[in-house]
């Protein structure tokens, strides 16, 4: 489980320092996002759980008229996406909870996010308050993971701890796969008011290592990212050193071409702001 207070701590300035790797891996997913947007006519943008600012800093450059605004928890994210869109004068960034964010001045017509969704603590309140600041029509779209079961990636790390194949799939456990039951999510978006939502399937390629040492990068972002990071944490002496070597073996076999890419699933999840 990782939760709010989580992201505010020591999550949110791991994330913050790993950003280049974590917006590496989820690449193709801020291009599925995007082209979600094409051909809207928009005013105003939120970016949900915006981390880094990686799709905001997007948005904003690819829209100079529209106002973007990032929304996060961690102060160690924000941080490090305020410096990223300081040449954006239509871009803001602001700490606060999706949950209680209140900003009169804004209705966003286009609310969007990047597996910034799932660690909500209570996802039906903060849904709710979303569409209450939303222009009435408003889009929402927004990524996350599908079931651990379709994710090579996992399947990959279960090698090291099995525990790992066992994460929470349900909206009320805030983690990385707590939105991948579709008729959960659909039932949670609907009890919060919002209509017409859909569900497109994406699979993409998770890169985690590039370059000379590729195998080296993706052993340190598994080192200090996603569910393998707490359990590397509990082992000392020769055990660590064995599920290291044996992570190593495991991630060469993933490399070609100075890459190590890994599957990857997610949905695409749509929904409107009824007018």
């Amino acid at each position: 489980m990782t939760t709010g207070a989580d992201w505010q701590d020591r999550v949110g300035r791991t994330w913050a320092e790993m950003h280049q790797r974590t917006d590496r891996s989820f690449g193709n997913l801020t291009d599925e996002l995007l082209k979600r947007t094409r051909g809207i006519g928009l005013t105003g943008a939120l970016d949900i759980g915006c981390g880094a600012g990686e799709l905001s800093c997007a948005l904003a450059r690819g829209r100079g008229s529209m106002r973007v605004q990032g929304l996060d928890v961690s102060a160690a994210l924000l941080k490090v996406a305020r410096d990223r869109g300081k040449s954006l004068p239509n871009l803001t960034f602001v700490q606060a909870d999706a949950t209680i964010w209140d900003d009169p001045t804004f209705s966003p017509d286009l609310l969007i996010s990047r597996h910034g969704v799932m660690f909500f603590d209570d996802p039906v309140a903060a849904f709710v308050n979303l569409r209450r600041q939303s222009s009435s029509g408003a889009t929402f779209v927004f990524s996350c993971f599908r079931a651990p079961s379709e994710n090579e990636w996992i399947g990959t790390l279960a090698a090291i701890d099995p525990g790992v194949a066992q994460s929470q799939t349900s909206p009320s456990v805030p983690g990385p796969f707590a939105f991948a039951d579709r008729l959960a999510v659909e039932t949670l978006l609907t009890d919060a008011g919002w209509s017409e939502p859909d569900f497109q399937p994406v699979d993409y390629a998770m890169v985690v290592g590039l370059g000379a040492n590729a195998i080296d990068e993706a052993l340190a972002y598994f080192l200090r990212i996603g569910p393998l990071a707490r359990y590397f944490a509990g082992l000392d002496g020769a055990a660590h050193g064995r599920a290291i070597a044996r992570l190593r073996r495991i991630l060469a076999r993933h490399e070609h071409g100075g890459m190590v890419a890994m599957g990857a699933a997610a949905w695409i999840v749509t929904a409107r702001c009824p007018d």
